[in-house]
């Protein structure tokens, strides 16, 4: 894979080993200025990757680095998870700047950008997550629009639950610790309700903890082969 060297200013050193990888959305108007502003040190803000709607790939922080992307957030009892991922920023306006579908080409990069990573690291599919996953009361991205069934599709993310769909007939409070169990935050329980949602019920964003929620959680927490998560 190709990959243009890029070199941003802004990381620190890790204090932890790598064992997630966290999807972005650049959020900005243009490829130029999320560039620019990834580079920035007075932004403090960084990925070690960023990749363009045609497929281009810059490499902005080398891997052993501790890139600044996270923010607050929390997945599986990390906090810092800065120390613990790969950043990974995706070219699209977002939410606020006319969201649009992730190109073919854009997945087409991504796809292997993520199986090199995921192999070199030893990340676990229930691992491979989205900005929003780790801080839903903060972030949308990489949002509904995302095509994690591709991702699924070659091992890469956890894909939606097909089979084993039993109702636990959990109350809400049931639901919630569940979700904490998965590996959300829940302590604002709309914002964990409505990422969950978004990542694997992304056609009903509604942020209520229906039937089909409780299913699709339950059938994630069921046990898989070791490694498979």
């Amino acid at each position: 894979m190709l990959i243009i060297e890029t070199p941003s200013p802004n990381h620190d050193n890790r204090t932890l080993g790598v064992s997630m990888l966290v999807l972005h959305y650049t959020g900005m108007t243009s490829p130029e200025a999320a560039l620019e502003r990834l580079c920035d040190p007075e932004a403090k803000v960084s990925a070690h990757y960023f990749v363009h709607q045609d497929g281009r790939v810059h490499r902005l922080v080398a891997e052993p680095h501790r890139a600044w992307h996270a923010g607050k957030s929390h997945w599986r009892g990390i906090a810092d998870v800065n120390s613990a991922s790969i950043g990974i920023e995706l070219c699209n306006p977002g939410h606020e700047h006319g969201y649009r579908a992730f190109p073919d080409a854009q997945i087409d990069a991504l796809i292997p950008l993520v199986a090199e990573i995921k192999e070199r690291h030893g990340i676990t599919r229930g691992n491979v997550v989205g900005h929003s996953d780790i801080a839903p009361t903060r972030k949308q991205d990489p949002g509904e629009l995302f095509p994690w069934h591709r991702l699924a599709r070659v091992r890469l993310a956890l894909p939606r639950p097909t089979r084993n769909l039993m109702d636990p007939n959990w109350t809400d409070a049931g639901f919630l610790l569940a979700l904490e169990r998965f590996g959300y935050e829940v302590s604002d329980k709309l914002a964990a309700v409505v990422a969950f949602q978004r990542r694997f019920r992304p056609e009903l964003i509604d942020g209520v903890i229906d039937m089909e929620c409780r299913c699709l959680l339950l059938a994630l927490l069921l046990p898989k082969p070791q490694g498979d998560e």
